[in-house]
């Protein structure tokens, strides 16, 4: 082996009158070094009476080559689940059939229903959402941003029992899983099990799809319950808010009642 090696070599002294400097460098023939299969390796190297710890690293001109990426598969994909197939830059240019706004003046805030057309061009499951950029600018004058939204329309998705929990306006996904239960046709699915509802909200004009749910209700009384909450304007045997926190802990007895 032809070539030398460089190291850097410390000699640590613990007097003032060291001849030595206190650092150094030195070119050390490949010869004396004893090398194993580690990246780093310590000798010992005495000069003029001191001794003091060696390194040298040993370093190749070949490359190694890189490691090989590992393919990613999606679970969605698996399940033939779409998503993501427009993005920002290149959006699906829809239309806006309907936008009804679907809570009362008195409710903390506003939620919309809103029916858009998209020719069956944007494939989606029960509990996907879908992202909107309106046009126009926004009050800074810039473009809008995207926007997230619960798909409130049912399609066809899993089969099996399911307990599933929203929040505020998160009803809209529940919706679309009763909405295929209970008011449409489809020659591969037909739901007779039972779907129970706890909806709660601060007031009454906030009980979003209230109508429908009942209607649901009256069309399969043995299959479908539903218990509201309103926080605001109900209250409980203790005279305290009606929530759902303290029913749930007594059911099925006390629940609903509050």
């Amino acid at each position: 082996m032809a070539a030398a090696v460089t190291a850097a070599v410390s000699f640590p002294s613990t007097t003032k009158s060291s001849s030595l400097s206190s650092r150094t460098s030195s070119i050390i023939s490949p010869d004396k070094i004893s090398y194993k299969k580690v990246p780093l390796y310590y000798r010992n190297v005495s000069a003029t009476g001191k001794v003091g710890p060696i390194r040298a690293q040993i370093t190749s001109d070949v490359e190694a080559p890189p490691p090989a990426k590992v393919e990613k598969h999606s679970k969605k994909m698996e399940e033939g689940i779409v998503v993501n197939k427009y993005k920002p830059k290149n959006p699906y240019i829809g239309r806006c059939l309907l936008n009804t706004k679907i809570t009362g003046d008195d409710a903390p805030g506003e939620t919309w229903h809103m029916v858009f057309s998209h020719e069956g061009e944007i494939p989606y499951r029960e509990g996907q959402s879908v992202g909107v950029i309106p046009d126009g600018e926004d009050k800074n004058g810039k473009p809008h941003k995207l926007r997230l939204y619960s798909i409130a329309s049912s399609a066809l998705g899993d089969f099996g029992d399911a307990k599933t929990l929203g929040t505020g306006t998160g009803i809209a996904p529940f919706r679309s899983f009763l909405w295929k239960m209970f008011f449409e046709k489809h020659d591969d699915y037909k739901f007779n099990g039972l779907a129970w509802l706890f909806l709660g909200v601060p007031t009454s004009s906030s009980l979003l799809y209230k109508e429908e749910f009942e209607k649901m209700k009256e069309k399969a009384p043995d299959n479908f319950r539903l218990d509201f909450a309103v926080s605001r304007e109900q209250t409980n045997e203790n005279g305290e808010r009606c929530t759902f926190k303290p029913v749930w802990h007594n059911m099925p007895t006390n629940c609903g009642k509050c």
